[in-house]
């Protein structure tokens, strides 16, 4: 039965940029990653719109707001070391009613808190002059957001690791955790068995399972949320320059509609946010009995249902209609109609909800005595995934 000092579950790019940093602070100890898929980053990491945020968002003090900044400095620093393609080509967050000006100005202090670098704020004329298709009263540029393909970045992080001695172990999926007389925990998967002092849980959209195979009682239970996009026709990409986001609802942890240019040149459009039926479900007739079962009898599920029924009605009624989709891109940019659209991907968030109903909005990680489980991970965690990473490897050497 093969021996590790630490075993990482989950081969997403917050599980990579982990082994790696705990190699690099750790030179030669015994470490694997094993990833139930045949590839790296198959699924959010994969399945992501690729923005290396800026920090804009979140509340001064959390855990993202901490991360982030600093995050997106490394990761472009590691892209111009590594030559992975990314552009630094800029934001805009657009205000297109008096309604939404408040929120506009929490944002703006929120990055100025966060100490987002050379955000500023926008009259038309000037938004105009950024992106001159969009339209608004007000906005907020952020030139320092940036764009990457971030499964090219986690497949350089499982190089690094084997390059340090760790191993990344493909189409191994964790089936059982039992503790031995040693107090070691012994995975067993769907590739033998792996013994390890310390198992390190990164597995994203099935974090809170692998947290209760490991004898943990998380407090919040993942409940999948897709993302769909549209993409615009090569004869429209003209009309993004970009990132163009709207004002987002504070009542609610998604940005909201928005147009990101892609590295290919492409523009996608979206996502909206809709109540999945399956885990790994990146189409709507995707669906899992198991997990719808254990979503609507989760009492906190229904609880968000009954505070969020408005919003999610309009977010489902989206995913349905295009004409209600392209209407809600028509607020930032009035030329966009149903033509200038064809289908384009889906991800699908692993959203942690509290038992009362809360959707939990910070990073959420967890040590017991021989485990680290990474709870809540969304968005910025592919931006800050180095830090992160740091994190956890310093509280491998805690303990």
């Amino acid at each position: 039965m093969p021996a590790f000092e630490v075993a990482i579950v989950g081969g997403g790019i917050v599980g990579l940029a982990t082994g790696l940093k705990i190699l690099e602070r750790f030179p030669g100890k015994k470490l694997c990653v094993i990833e139930k898929e045949c590839e790296v980053a198959a699924h959010q990491t994969g399945n992501n719109s690729g923005v290396i945020h800026s920090g804009l968002y979140y509340k001064p003090g959390s855990a993202k707001a901490k991360t982030c900044v600093e995050g997106a400095r490394r990761m472009i620093e590691f892209c111009q070391q590594h030559r992975i393609a990314h552009e630094i080509c800029g934001k805009i967050v657009v205000a297109t009613s008096a309604a939404e000006l408040p929120a506009l100005a929490e944002l703006l202090s929120r990055g100025q808190a966060n100490g987002v670098p050379g955000i500023a704020e926008l009259g038309p004329e000037r938004i105009k002059e950024i992106e001159p298709h969009a339209s608004g009263i007000r906005g907020l540029w952020v030139p320092g957001t940036g764009i990457v393909d971030y499964a090219a970045v986690a497949r350089k992080y499982a190089g690094l690791i084997a390059a340090a001695g760790g191993e990344v172990r493909l189409a191994t999926g964790l089936t059982g955790i039992r503790q031995d007389a040693a107090a070691e925990q012994v995975l067993r998967t769907s590739a033998g068995e792996i013994r390890a002092r310390l198992l390190i849980n990164c597995a994203g959209l099935h974090s809170d399972r692998i947290a209760r195979l490991g004898g943990a009682k998380p407090d919040a239970r993942i409940v999948p949320f897709r993302g769909e996009y549209y993409k615009l026709l090569p004869d429209q990409r003209h009309l993004v320059k970009g990132l163009i986001y709207p004002v987002p609802d504070p009542r609610f942890p998604f940005l909201g509609v928005h147009f990101t240019r892609m590295l290919d040149g492409g523009v996608e459009c979206g996502p909206n946010a809709v109540l999945a039926f399956k885990r790994e479900g990146y189409t709507k007739t995707s669906f899992s009995l198991h997990d719808s079962f254990e979503t609507f009898t989760y009492p906190g599920f229904w609880r968000m249902a009954l505070r969020y029924w408005r919003i999610g009605l309009g977010e489902m009624y989206r995913s349905f209609s295009k004409a209600a989709f392209v209407r809600a891109l028509q607020r930032l940019l009035p030329e966009i109609g149903p033509e200038h659209l064809e289908a384009g991907g889906a991800g699908v968030r692993a959203q942690a909800l509290s038992a009362d109903g809360a959707l939990v909005d910070d990073f959420r990680i967890v040590r017991t005595a021989n485990a680290i489980h990474v709870l809540n991970a969304p968005s910025p965690a592919a931006t800050a995934s180095l830090c992160i990473g740091e994190q956890i490897a310093e509280m491998t050497a805690e303990g």
